[in-house]
């Protein structure tokens, strides 16, 4: 369908196609009459907010009508204990997308080159074509980064690299030394962005926490999100780490009030709130065994992933999987647009959501 208007648009706005996000489960049930579908296609949390998320949220009702807190005191600093870092390093985000969007708008402009690879998060080329950068994607290795391969892409015009680890959507994941030394390599000059969205369900020894190397590469920003581990995906909250002089470049094109006050009031109690990401990651860690053991019983293929998600092969067009799985109510997201035809990503569910999956998958 032509657009009238589609010549007075900035550059790069001609080509993009909006993000798509996972179908919910009213929208199935409208489209297909389902009344008892379930959906494992947006990397959520299953075990449902934490009992102290729901003590403060009663609470918050009464300043309804008052604007947020602009500069989110109370969760700067919450984060600033967490990480051991400035309440200056810290940039605070309607969920990580929106400082990833910020990360495009200071750092890319047409003429700049976008560095990024080959099945990974959608949202790196989205927001740097929308700012008229041009895009290097660079093939992936084993479906995850091939760090010396984006180290060689690097141009004098590069502006900013971005790295997801573990990757979304294929749950691959970079060792500590092959990070470090990435990072390493990278000229100062050009911004690299670590997006750790999924962190908190990783546990092998050597995958690496970039917080922690900020004050040795004052170019390197650390991104974090609340709508996974934590269970608040429909608050939109997240942040990112960085040296202060990157994080004021960050904060000046902040939207006012990008972090509403039932996010940064919940996100600050949920800091508090380790045992339940304990839970979290234990029903995470059982979920995937149990999903992974059904896989291998029933001989379809897929990536291991240390995340909260597995890409699984269905050996045939993922549309079609796809319709069969949506058929008997159950949401998986195609990632077809990532690169991986045959694929569907499948979120980690609760015990009975995954027993439904893995018998859906056997119909297929």
């Amino acid at each position: 369908m032509s657009n009238a208007f589609v010549d007075l648009a900035s550059p790069g706005i001609a080509t993009l196609k909006p993000y798509v996000p996972g179908k919910p489960v009213s929208e199935l049930e409208r489209e297909l009459g389902i009344t008892d579908s379930i959906k494992l296609a947006s990397n959520e949390n299953p075990l449902g907010p934490s009992p102290t998320v729901m003590g403060v949220l009663p609470t918050l009702a009464a300043d309804i009508c008052r604007y947020p807190d602009g500069g989110g005191y109370d969760l700067s600093n919450a984060l600033s204990e967490k990480h051991d870092i400035d309440p200056a390093c810290i940039t605070l985000g309607n969920g990580s997308n929106d400082v990833l969007d910020m990360v495009a708008r200071v750092f890319l402009t047409q003429g700049k080159e976008s560095v990024f690879s080959e099945h990974a998060f959608a949202v790196y080329p989205l927001s740097s074509l929308a700012v008229g950068a041009t895009l290097k994607m660079v093939s992936a290795k084993n479906y995850g980064h091939d760090l010396d391969a984006m180290l060689a892409a690097i141009t004098e015009a590069t502006g900013v690299v971005w790295i997801a680890n573990p990757n979304n959507p294929t749950g691959t994941w970079l060792k500590r030394d092959e990070l470090y030394n990435f990072i390493k390599a990278v000229p100062s000059k050009v911004i690299v962005v670590l997006d750790e969205a999924y962190i908190e369900y990783v546990h092998e020894e050597d995958y690496p926490d970039g917080s922690q190397w900020l004050s040795e590469f004052p170019n390197l920003i650390v991104t974090r999100t609340f709508s996974k581990a934590y269970g608040l995906a429909a608050l939109r909250v997240g942040y990112a780490l960085s040296h202060p002089d990157v994080a004021d470049l960050l904060n000046r094109v902040r939207q006012p009030f990008n972090v509403n006050s039932y996010a940064q009031a919940v996100a600050t109690a949920a800091l508090g709130d380790q045992e339940y990401i304990k839970d979290s990651v234990q029903l995470n860690d059982e979920g995937m065994a149990q999903i992974t053991e059904g896989l291998d019983e029933l001989g379809l293929s897929y990536i291991p992933s240390v995340g909260n998600f597995i890409a699984v092969d269905f050996a045939r067009p993922a549309e079609e999987a796809d319709m069969a799985l949506l058929k008997q109510g159950i949401i998986t997201r195609p990632i077809a647009n990532y690169g991986l035809p045959t694929f569907l990503r499948v979120s980690i569910g609760s015990w009975d959501e995954n027993r439904r999956f893995l018998l859906a998958a056997s119909k297929l």
